[in-house]
């Protein structure tokens, strides 16, 4: 399995499904969202390419209410982990009766600052769109991402189920990629892909 650094998350290879994983769990105490929290590769850089992951989610026994499943990746991480762009989806939200639960049911953010609470406050809207996956399944990811351009999508979709025009450290950012996951998930991860461009 591939090297990875832990930051600010608890980490074990194991299994699932009979499957090598990849367990990553947020510590509960830690309560703060959209913060850096992940697995991340010990790799050479990434810039332009494309990302793919298989990912599953359920919640830890203790999870806030407002727990969503939350699972991703993040990608041009720098060195100190103080910057970052980032995709995760709510799995919880993907298929509840709620259309506003839904629309919210992944989401773009960029670390320090643009965070999902920055957008909601300032009423912007286009960093989130809905997804068809739920908790407890895996779910296919992939990032395709081009200077300021991501396109990501989510299980067998034809098209992206969101597009990111103007990543928020610009188009020459360049950094890690890690395996992102937030307040009460109990995470897996496999068969992480990454293609480099350049």
């Amino acid at each position: 399995m591939k090297q990875y650094k832990a930051v600010n998350v608890v980490m074990h290879e194991t299994e699932l499904d009979g499957i090598p994983v990849l367990n990553v769990i947020k510590p509960l105490e830690n309560l703060v969202a959209d913060t850096d929290t992940y697995a991340k590769l010990a790799d050479r850089d990434f810039h332009n390419g494309t990302i793919c992951v298989r990912m599953y989610s359920d919640l830890q026994k203790g999870a806030p209410d407002y727990s969503r499943g939350f699972i991703g990746i993040v990608f041009r991480v720098n060195e100190t982990d103080s910057e970052f762009e980032s995709f995760y989806v709510r799995p919880t939200n993907g298929r509840h009766p709620d259309p506003i639960r839904r629309s919210h049911g992944s989401q773009y953010f960029s670390y320090p600052g643009y965070t999902f609470d920055y957008f909601r406050k300032h009423g912007i809207t286009s960093y989130e769109a809905p997804i068809d996956a739920g908790l407890k399944e895996w779910i296919d990811l992939k990032a395709i991402i081009h200077d300021d351009h991501g396109e990501f999508y989510v299980n067998d979709m034809e098209k992206p189920v969101l597009v990111v025009d103007g990543f928020k450290h610009g188009p020459d950012a360049k950094g890690a990629v890690g395996l992102y996951v937030d307040i009460g998930t109990d995470a897996y991860f496999e068969d992480l892909q990454i293609e480099y461009e350049d």
